[in-house]
């Protein structure tokens, strides 16, 4: 007898709640911190109103935070949503296929190796070049007379990977104490450093994913049924696999770049989108997006306020949030 499919939720309702909710949680990330700030400040903080520390601290500091936040939050989730689309696995995951590996490796060279000559955007061109790099060797590998394996394709991510992983560990090893430092806190992901400048760097390639990325729904439903379904039903699906890739490296290399690693954001967000509205495309990516922003500024709120006025690397609260709920996602497809 055939398990009953889940209730899903109406999809316009459900897409509108989680876009109250981020709206809400960005709110709430204005105002919480080591100062606290009434929402009139932050009122005349968004409109530059204002000279006092509480205005310079929205708009200096926490706003250009939470935009960055937002936008890494939504390019990694709605990247995720379209790989697992693209492997037909729902645990497939931006780091999964060597991404952020490559573009770890570029930024932890350039801080051991020396890229001060650059100025302080050497570290995100670094990373942005690593992972656009790491992707274009994984193209030439799985390509074979026009063709893309995606089997293959997935496996020399995994490879091309493990050899940037080995070579980041080997870069850490010639690493000084300054450089470990920074180093370990970039590695475990931070949005400390965000102002106005990063975003205006890397928002137009984070952006890229989040609005292109819809656009491929279509030809992403298609391959759910398969490969050659999804041609017989006229979708091109050679083209579709290529922009996945090339958007996918594009918005998780400006992600990285930004934020350094955030695991679990690509894989949490859009499987439980699926769970509440279900496997179409159309509304999955963008309900992931969401709903990766909103995850986001949560995990970089907790970051900077349970133990201030330390602060917490945005990757390591994400990995405890996102760690055990993997857990719990594996258990459930075994059937324990």
């Amino acid at each position: 007898m055939r398990e009953a499919e889940p209730r899903r939720w109406p999809v316009a309702p459900t897409l509108g709640a989680l876009a109250a909710l981020l709206a809400l949680g960005m709110v709430i990330a204005a105002l919480a911190g080591p100062l606290s700030v009434a929402p009139a400040t932050l009122w005349q903080g968004l409109w530059g109103a204002g000279d006092e520390p509480g205005y310079r601290v929205v708009r200096d500091l926490r706003l250009p935070r939470i935009i960055m936040a937002t936008l890494v939050g939504a390019a990694l989730a709605s990247t995720g949503a379209a790989l697992q689309g693209l492997f037909r696995n729902p645990l497939a995951d931006p780091g999964l296929i060597g991404i952020s590996a490559g573009a770890a490796l570029g930024a932890v060279a350039v801080i051991v190796l020396g890229g001060g000559a650059l100025g302080h955007q050497a570290i995100p061109l670094a990373a942005f070049t690593g992972a656009l790099v790491t992707t274009f060797l994984m193209w030439r590998i799985a390509s074979r007379g026009g063709e893309t394996r995606v089997a293959l394709l997935l496996l020399a991510g995994i490879a091309i990977g493990a050899i940037a992983m080995a070579l980041t560990g080997v870069l850490t090893f010639l690493a000084d104490d300054n450089e470990l430092r920074t180093l370990t806190f970039w590695a475990m992901g931070s949005l400390a450093h965000s102002r106005w400048s990063d975003v205006a760097l890397v928002a137009p390639w984070l952006l890229a994913g989040i609005v292109l990325m819809p656009l491929l729904a279509r030809p992403l439903n298609g391959l759910m049924l398969g490969e050659q379904a999804a041609l017989h039903l006229g979708h091109a699906v050679p083209r579709a696999k290529r922009a996945v890739m090339v958007l996918g490296a594009v918005s998780v290399g400006a992600a990285v770049a930004a934020a350094g690693q955030i695991s679990f954001v690509g894989l949490v967000a859009p499987h439980l989108v699926r769970l509440l509205i279900g496997v179409d495309h159309r509304w999955l990516i963008p309900g992931a997006g969401v709903l990766g922003a909103l995850l986001t500024v949560f995990a970089d709120t907790l970051a900077r306020t349970l133990v201030a006025p330390a602060e917490l690397p945005i990757g390591l609260v994400m990995a405890l949030l996102g760690g055990p709920f993997f857990l719990v996602l594996l258990l459930r497809r075994n059937g324990v």
